[in-house]
């Protein structure tokens, strides 16, 4: 029964009929009362429980983007290195590229 509607009832009856209104009204609101407040524990408890589940499960994304980051750290670096790596290798590919193509011609100067 909605508090308005009790308003209403208490405001239609006489006096007598009132105080024995008002006597069950006020068990029924302390049982009605004592349900809601254990739903309104049990909705606090699952709360508590949910942010306390949602902070590990932050700490461990945040754990993972550290490692994810150390990790990208290390790669950029071996990919850098590997870069002038191959830089090195191709300029001494065209070196020796350039020495084969004078000993050709050298060969082809014999030839003749």
């Amino acid at each position: 029964m909605s508090p308005s509607s009790l308003e209403s009832q208490i405001a239609e009856h006489p006096e007598t009929e009132h105080s024995e209104l008002h006597d069950h009204d006020s068990s029924a609101n302390l049982a009605l009362s004592s349900s809601d407040f254990s739903a309104l524990e049990e909705r606090v408890a699952r709360t508590v429980n949910l942010v306390k589940s949602e902070r590990h499960a932050r700490a461990a994304a945040e754990q993972h983007a550290e490692s994810l980051h150390a990790q990208l750290s290390e790669q950029q670096t071996i990919v850098k290195n590997l870069q002038e790596e191959i830089r090195a290798l191709n300029a001494e590919r065209e070196q020796v590229r350039q020495r084969v193509d004078r000993l050709l011609s050298q060969l082809d100067a014999l030839e003749v």
